[in-house]
């Protein structure tokens, strides 16, 4: 009877840490300019190597911008282009945006408990640039980070919710 109650407690925990997701909150702010573009965003996950795991979302505009985000253009824009164009949305304007990523790699495979960095980069055509990163532990406990802003990111939070 031990064996079996066991053995339920195992399936029950393991199933509710597979369905751990982290949401990302990002924060476009406004930014008071003659000529505002909306600036072309990357959102990436990468291990403890630097290798990327995940691309969540890019959005971009024209191809030829891609470049200006110069951390996500050496590790998976330039070798990567049939995954970004999968994950490329449009730009988007001034407020506040979620996305999520559901501890999987690019092949659907759950990545093994560690520790992982979250990048948000942003550029702006005649603004600036910037790159937010994250160290967070992936282990089925809870996740809370704050990243203070910059100037073309805004708030970024980092928080760990039961997906579906």
């Amino acid at each position: 009877m031990y064996k079996y109650l066991a053995a339920a407690l195992l399936w029950c925990c393991g199933t509710a840490v597979a369905q751990q997701q982290l949401e990302i909150q990002i924060e476009l702010p406004k930014i008071e300019t003659g000529t505002y573009h909306r600036p072309y965003v990357a959102v990436w996950i990468e291990n403890e190597q630097q290798q990327p795991v995940r691309l969540i979302e890019a959005w971009l505009e024209k191809p030829d911008w891609i470049k200006d985000l110069r951390r996500f253009w050496r590790k998976l824009g330039r070798s990567e282009p049939e995954l970004v164009d999968a994950k490329t949305g449009a730009t988007k304007g001034p407020g506040s945006y979620k996305v999520r990523w559901d501890g999987k790699d690019e092949q659907g495979k759950a990545v093994a408990a560690g520790t992982y960095v979250v990048f948000v980069e942003a550029a702006r055509e005649q603004g600036g640039r910037n790159l937010a990163k994250q160290a967070f532990k992936w282990d089925g406990s809870s996740v809370q980070i704050d990243i203070k802003a910059s100037k073309e990111l805004g708030k970024i939070q980092l928080s760990s919710v039961q997906g579906n």
